[in-house]
């Protein structure tokens, strides 16, 4: 794996989270800067997505938000960037921030964030992509998820190695720590191919 300049973060909008959420997003923005990570976001303003990209500003650092057109309105749109990109959806935006990024990373969040997670996910299965992804497993947000994603490995749905797609820890700096010393796993093309582990 390169070195990682510019990293996505998926996370929730929502104001009605517990503040330890808001604070994790503060630290995850704060490590951002320290490791000299330009941020890739959704451009908002609430909930996590605020929270991380004013920390990321407020110490000093590059944020580039990329906004679908419909959310570009004063009580979501985020004014202060280093960088704004207005799309035309929510799938350009997607795919814009997965062309702009050398890693992944979901903090908690809803149906939004399981989407974007799981989408990019995929396309690391599938061979789009051979970039890190992790989650930040705030309060253990993510441990019922992953505790899925096990399950549907031990049903057979999911391939051993695609488990080693997705890191997780909760602290940001442990994070980026093993994001930046990711390695692809092999085998990842054999459940195309149908061939057996090796």
């Amino acid at each position: 794996m390169g070195r990682i300049q510019n990293i996505c973060i998926f996370c929730g909008s929502s104001d009605q989270m517990n503040t330890e959420y808001l604070q994790a997003a503060g630290d995850m923005g704060a490590a951002l800067v320290e490791r000299g990570l330009r941020l890739i976001y959704g451009g908002g303003s609430t909930g996590m997505m605020g929270a991380l990209a004013d920390a990321v500003l407020v110490n000093g650092g590059e944020v580039t938000g990329i906004i679908p057109k419909m959310f570009e309105t004063p009580e979501l749109l985020h004014t202060g960037l280093t960088e704004l990109i207005v799309v035309g959806d929510i799938n350009t935006r997607k795919s814009r921030m997965a062309e702009m990024s050398d890693a992944f990373v979901a903090l908690p969040g809803g149906f939004g964030t399981f989407d974007e997670l799981f989408e990019i996910l995929t396309w690391s299965q599938i061979g789009l992509h051979r970039n890190p992804i992790g989650v930040l497993n705030t309060l253990e947000y993510f441990t019922p998820l992953l505790a899925l994603v096990e399950h549907a490995r031990q049903e057979g749905f999911i391939y051993n190695e695609h488990i080693d797609l997705l890191i997780d820890e909760s602290d940001p700096h442990a994070l980026l720590t093993r994001l930046e010393a990711f390695e692809s796993p092999p085998n990842l093309e054999r459940w195309v191919e149908r061939k057996e582990e090796q």
